[in-house]
C-alpha cells in the first residue's frame, strides 16, 4: 500500500497451494483402511506384457479372461501410457475402466492468485521432474522467448488456475500449460487496451502483481489501480509495500523503516516508476483492474485491519487516516 503499513494482502495470502491425486479424498474419508496398488504402463508395452504385469501384481488373476475383453472392446492397440491406481480388489471390467477410460493418475496442481513463483515450486516438487532443472527453465532466455514474453523470468506469467498434470509430467509442458493460459486470458481486448495506456505488456503484469498484492477485496482492485496510475503520471513514487515484501525471504511480516531502506530496483519507496517485474503472478481480476483503472484523484491508501482501504487525495488526510487506524489497533489489542 501506500504507506508504512505492511500489506494485508501478504498477511492473509500464505501458502494455499495444494497438490493431491484425484480420488484421494475418498479414500482419506473412507472408515476402512483400502489398499492402493500402483502400477505404471511404459510407452512400448504390449498387451501381453501389460497382462503380466498385473497380473504379477495380483491385479487380475485370469489373464486370458482380461486379454479376451480388450480384444473384445477393439482396446489392445490403444495401451496408454502412464502411473495407474486401484484401490482394493477389481474386476477385469474395473481395471479396463481405469486404464483405458479413467487414464493415468493426474496431479492437482491448485496456483492461488498472487502466488510467487517460489511457493508454487515449493508446493509442486513432486510434480515437476525432477531429471530436469526447472530453476534454470524459468529463467531460460530462450525458452521464454518462444512466448513473446519480454522478462528475464516466468514471474508473473504461470497462470493462477486448478491444473492437471500426470504423473512425472516434464517441467516444459508445466510451463507451456500455465503460461498458454496467460496468454488465454490476456487476450487481444488486453493488448489493444494495453497499447492505448501506452504501456507493455510485461508493465501490465508488473502492475497487476502489485495490486494483486495489495486488494483483498474485489471492489477496490480497480481503485487500488488507479491510486498507482496517478501516481506514475505524477512521477510520484509508487511506495508499494509488496514491492518489498518481496524482497525479504521467508513469512510476510511487518515491514520496518530498515526495510524501506533495502537497496534494490525492486524497492519503490526509494526509485521511481514501476519495478523491473512483477513480483508474483496475478490473477484475471488484478490484470483487468491493471489496465481499467476507476477514475479518481486518489494518491495514498491505509489498510483498516479488515480487508479495506481508506483512499485518500493529500497527505494530511492520508497520515489521519493512518493515525486513526493506529488508535483503532490500540484500543482493540
Amino acid at each position: 500500500m501506500v504507506s508504512n503499513n505492511n500489506s494485508s494482502r501478504d498477511l492473509m495470502l500464505g501458502l494455499f497451494l495444494t497438490l493431491s491425486l484425484l480420488g484421494v479424498s475418498i479414500f482419506f474419508t473412507s472408515n476402512k483402511e483400502i489398499d492402493k496398488t500402483i502400477f505404471v504402463i511404459e510407452k512400448g508395452m504390449s498387451l501381453n506384457t501389460v497382462t503380466n504385469l498385473l497380473h504379477e501384481k495380483e491385479i487380475i488373476h485370469n489373464k486370458s479372461f482380461f486379454k479376451y475383453r480388450v480384444y473384445f472392446l477393439g482396446l489392445s492397440d490403444k495401451i496408454p501410457v502412464g502411473t495407474f491406481a486401484v484401490e482394493g480388489k477389481v474386476s477385469s471390467k474395473d481395471i479396463i475402466n481405469t486404464i483405458f477410460k479413467e487414464g493415468p493418475i493426474r496431479l492437482k496442481l491448485t496456483i492461488p492468485e498472487g502466488s510467487s513463483s517460489e511457493q508454487i515450486f515449493l508446493k509442486a516438487n513432486n510434480l515437476f521432474d525432477e531429471s530436469d532443472d526447472y530453476a534454470a527453465l524459468f529463467k531460460d532466455q530462450r525458452f521464454i522467448a518462444e512466448f513473446d514474453i519480454q522478462a528475464s523470468s516466468l514471474e508473473g506469467y504461470l497462470f493462477p488456475d486448478t491444473y492437471y498434470f500426470f504423473k512425472d509430467t516434464s517441467n516444459r509442458e508445466v510451463f507451456i500449460t500455465m503460461i498458454n493460459e496467460f496468454w488465454k486470458n490476456f487476450n487481444k481486448t488486453f493488448i489493444e487496451r494495453t497499447n492505448e495506456l501506452g504501456f507493455t505488456v510485461h508493465e501490465v503484469v508488473t502492475l497487476a502483481s502489485i495490486i494483486e498484492g495489495e486488494a483483498l477485496l474485489d471492489k477496490e482492485r480497480a481503485i487500488i489501480s488507479s491510486v498507482y496510475h496517478n501516481r506514475l503520471k505524477k512521477r510520484m513514487k509508487l511506495q508499494a509495500d509488496p514491492t518489498i515484501q518481496y524482497l525479504i525471504p521467508g513469512h510476510p511480516k511487518a515491514l520496518s523503516n530498515r526495510d524501506l531502506r533495502l537497496i534494490s530496483p525492486y524497492n519503490t519507496y526509494l526509485n521511481y516508476g514501476l519495478p523491473p517485474g512483477p513480483i508474483n503472478n496475478p490473477g484475471l481480476e488484478s490484470i483487468r483492474a491493471a489496465l481499467y483503472p476507476a477514475d479518481t484523484d486518489y494518491l495514498y491508501f491505509v489498510a483498516q485491519g479488515d480487508g479495506s482501504h481508506i483512499f485518500t487525495t493529500n497527505q494530511k488526510d492520508h497520515l489521519e487516516a493512518k493515525n486513526l487506524y493506529k488508535q483503532y489497533k490500540r484500543e482493540n489489542r
